[in-house]
């Protein structure tokens, strides 16, 4: 009861949020209504992955299931709203002319509203939908800055991914064909049936499927070569956008792809399956890699970031085994909690610098010295290194593949976080202590010629930087109970 309790409270306070927006077109009514929306739904989520390794099961009338792995991206998602919520306050202020604000946070909780109902649905074709619905809102937010550059980037994130997407519909007909074979023509299909029945029914249609369904969602996730839409939304969106994008949206959409393991783990297609995935996320990693060091902007080079580290998620789960699903759900916090520092970093570099493009930015640590800090911190958290929390469930990713029998690919994965790890520090050298500023704007170095930070700014970077640093630190044993669960599949 409580976590029917817990959940519905979290899908009914960004739906409030959005009537409230909508109904009273007030800019301060709706970004406050906003925040205290998503602080309910980070005290709820909290709530849910606290009961549910007692009592997981489908709810409501079996079209929700609240499992450990739901729990757990649910929780990851109202992070990161919340997170994105009070940097909004301020950022958004800046930015946008009161006017819009409510159309942007009836759309920004709408869009959270979407990826909390995504992850618990018990039935692949509702979870497509779900999908698809997190598209349909997110295309207005990327393109709400009304720029060419902008409505370029949504019309690309809107064909590329329900292009996508549309393959996984066709994987999940797959599935479903081949589950006729063993419960008739009509049949109620869930996750648990279909995994019931995988080993019974026909092996190329959930071949096909799996495939199918891999190919899909990992274009949703941003896996390489799927990822051409990733760079250009989550750059040319409002920064609070960009870290929903990166930080919550690419783990709700991992469900889908680990949901269809499992299956094809069932169906005694676990050699397949398992080698598809890490050659997937080692192409990421490869991508990542090559891309990083060419980049210019700040927030496109956040984006091939969070390429990397879905292709790192990817190598965890493909890695498999109590290791391997361990570290990859510890990965989707860390990178949930960084990559929202990252951008609100590089947020506050466009506010103070007037341009997120690199060879403009200089000094920052004269300009803003606790952004600038945060900022850097984050740049090394981003890249692995310890004492933070990517370096912990990198180093587990590691070791996963290195105990599952994987050398080759742990070895090329560790040369590619290397290439990465010099690359994308390399930009922040120029940003912070390069000596050439031919390059940097007129008057960006000066506080007496830059805009002060919004207080909300700053502590919206601190409280992802703190839990981040303590995940670095210690990995709580209520985890590791937690991460055994899903890695067995449920409760």
């Amino acid at each position: 009861m409580m976590a029917t309790i817990c959940y519905a409270v979290t899908l009914g306070a960004p739906a409030l949020a959005i009537l409230v927006a909508l109904a009273l077109r007030h800019a301060r009514m709706s970004e406050w209504v906003n925040l205290v929306a998503a602080l309910v739904t980070l005290a709820t989520t909290i709530t849910l992955v606290a009961t549910v390794a007692a009592n997981a099961q489908a709810r409501w009338f079996g079209y929700v299931l609240l499992d450990p792995l739901a729990c757990w991206v649910l929780l990851c998602v109202a992070i990161v709203y919340g997170l994105a919520s009070i940097y909004a306050l301020g950022y958004m202020r800046a930015e946008t002319e009161d006017a819009r604000l409510p159309v942007f946070y009836a759309l920004f909780a709408g869009f959270a509203l979407t990826m909390f109902v995504a992850p618990a649905m018990n039935r692949p074709g509702l979870y497509w939908i779900s999908i698809e619905l997190t598209t349909l809102v997110s295309t207005f937010l990327v393109g709400f800055g009304r720029s060419a550059e902008s409505t370029e980037a949504a019309w690309k994130y809107l064909i590329v991914v329900s292009a996508g997407i549309t393959l996984a519909l066709l994987g999940t007909v797959f599935w479903y064909w081949a589950g006729t074979f063993v419960y008739g023509p009509r049949f109620d299909m869930t996750w648990a049936t279909l995994g019931a029945a995988a080993a019974r029914t026909d092996p190329v249609l959930m071949t096909l499927g799996f495939l199918l369904i891999l190919a899909g969602y990992a274009t949703k996730v941003g896996l390489a070569p799927m990822h051409t839409w990733l760079p250009d939304a989550h750059s040319q969106g409002p920064t609070p956008v960009s870290a929903m994008l990166s930080g919550a949206l690419l783990n709700t959409a991992m469900v889908g792809i680990v949901r269809g393991l499992r299956i094809a783990d069932a169906a005694h297609l676990a050699w397949l399956s398992h080698n598809v995935l890490i050659a997937l996320g080692l192409i990421s990693l490869t991508v990542a890699a090559l891309l990083i060091v060419r980049q210019r902007d700040a927030k496109r080079l956040m984006a091939y970031s969070s390429v990397e580290h879905m292709g790192v998620v990817a190598l965890g789960f493909g890695f498999g085994g109590g290791f391997g699903v361990a570290a990859a759900c510890y990965h989707m916090l860390n990178h949930s909690l960084n990559k929202s520092l990252m951008f609100f970093g590089a947020g506050n570099a466009g506010l103070l610098f007037g341009s997120h493009d690199m060879h403009r930015i200089r000094h920052l640590p004269r300009v803003a010295p606790v952004c600038g800090a945060l900022w850097l911190a984050g740049a090394v958290a981003i890249t692995g290194a310890p004492p933070f929390g990517l370096f912990v469930s990198e180093f587990t990713t590691l070791r996963a593949g290195w105990v599952g029998g994987w050398p080759a690919p742990v070895a090329i994965m560790l040369v590619l976080l290397i290439v990465i790890f010099i690359g994308f520090l390399d930009h922040f050298r120029r940003m912070y202590y390069s000596a050439d500023d031919e390059n940097a704007a007129p008057g960006a170095v000066g506080a007496d010629r830059v805009r002060r930070l919004p207080r909300t700014n700053v502590l919206a970077m601190w409280l992802a930087f703190i839990p981040l640093l303590v995940f670095g630190l210690w990995w709580p044993a209520p985890l590791h109970a937690l991460f055994a669960l899903i890695a067995k599949g449920g409760s």
